[in-house]
């Protein structure tokens, strides 16, 4: 069975610190009990979550979804916004995760990329020098999701011109969130592979689309 690898990689410093933290732990959990639910996902996605602040962390490397738990969410104790970095790891966990076809086999199809963040980046130099590498991953998708007012979009549109925004970080709004990245994952499960990009569902009214 062909995979669809899916990666979702969360800043925890800043505005995401505190409460936010949890309430993204629940909208993860709603996710993934949404996935399990559908049949086409349940057999082939496998999901990678990964944070960041100014140390990226794997939180859960690429499982299968029938046997990924969601673990605690480390608090960073210091400042820092290394978005350079830990796009550099998810960039490496690709090339190690994701397997390639070859002349007797057929690879995962195109991974699915999340980004929730306010897009600020400590290490600007890093972060710049990272996106050409970015770019030739082959996702099928890739999707940036804003928190709070203070963000810096000009950074996020370098990585996607997909940009949703969420002006509230309380778990209701995490969890419509995240059930609309379940609803776009299995929209990928089954149109990945048919066209070079996954047609995304629109997003819940909590969910803004940035133009």
């Amino acid at each position: 069975m062909r995979r669809l690898p899916v990666y979702i990689l969360i800043q925890t410093s800043g505005a995401m610190r505190g409460e936010p933290i949890e309430a993204i732990k629940v909208g993860l959990e709603t996710m993934v009990a949404s996935l399990r639910q559908d049949p086409f996902a349940l057999e082939s996605v496998c999901l990678s979550i990964i944070t960041f602040d100014r140390t990226p962390r794997v939180l859960v490397p690429l499982t299968e979804l029938e046997n990924l738990q969601i673990p605690e969410i480390q608090q960073p104790q210091a400042a820092g916004t290394h978005l350079g970095e830990a796009l550099e790891l998810v960039c490496k966990k690709i090339d190690q995760e994701v397997q390639l076809s070859t002349p007797e086999k057929k690879g995962d199809w195109m991974p699915l990329f999340f980004l929730m963040c306010n897009g600020k980046a400590s290490d600007s130099m890093l972060f710049n020098n990272i996106l050409p590498t970015l770019k030739t991953k082959h996702f099928g998708s890739v999707v940036a999701c804003s928190v709070g007012a203070r963000t810096d979009l000009d950074n996020l549109r370098k990585i996607t011109d997909h940009i949703v925004n969420l002006e509230t970080t309380d778990s209701g709004t995490f969890r419509q969130f995240f059930k609309w990245v379940s609803a776009s994952v299995s929209v990928g499960n089954r149109s990945i592979g048919a066209t070079d990009e996954v047609l995304l569902p629109p997003p819940p009214p909590e969910v803004h689309t940035v133009i």
